[in-house]
């Protein structure tokens, strides 16, 4: 199915797509594409997966530029050729995060991932980062940005997400 008949099947209440982990629904497209910076900056998503979320973001909100990074092209399935690029493994880094505006992790799978990003790029150009995944998994990563130059935000607000899961956000202290 393409990007465009799946944008329409969207809906203000989140609902399960067979190629993300996390249900989407039209609020929280809306809601991160007002959360990430407009062109020319870009976004990374770091483990993107299909690229499902990302595609919609973009498809929906065409001035939200995403890169998806994966550790295989084959995982892609929505994102065009030129905003997927590969990494060496689910412990790489990705080089364009130190130009990237803001960073998207989006049900990562290690906590020491996200550390290593903020090491090494972390006083980069970032200045927004968005985690998306289980309420229960945040335990395991809200540490990771005791020691950074980030703020971190949890919004109560309904922003389209299912009740296990939740957005957290990440602002560069000033």
């Amino acid at each position: 199915m393409d990007i465009a008949a799946i944008s329409h099947q969207l809906t203000a209440s989140p609902q399960a797509f067979p190629d993300c982990c996390l249900d989407i629904s039209s609020t929280l497209v809306a809601h991160l594409a007002e959360l990430l910076p407009p062109t020319p900056a870009f976004t990374i998503s770091v483990g993107c997966g299909s690229g499902l979320l990302e595609a919609l973001i973009a498809y929906r909100h065409p001035r939200t530029q995403i890169i998806g990074v994966e550790v295989a092209l084959s995982v892609n399935r929505y994102l065009p050729e030129e905003n997927i690029d590969v990494v060496g493994g689910t412990w790489d880094l990705h080089a364009g995060a130190a130009q990237a505006a803001a960073w998207m992790f989006v049900y990562p799978r290690e906590p020491k991932l996200v550390t290593k990003y903020l090491e090494t790029y972390g006083n980069g150009s970032v200045q927004l980062i968005v985690w998306l995944g289980p309420r229960a998994d945040w335990a395991d990563y809200e540490p990771c940005f005791h020691n950074s130059s980030f703020s971190v935000y949890l919004p109560e607000d309904d922003i389209g997400l299912m009740g296990y899961e939740m957005l957290a956000i990440m602002k560069r202290r000033t």
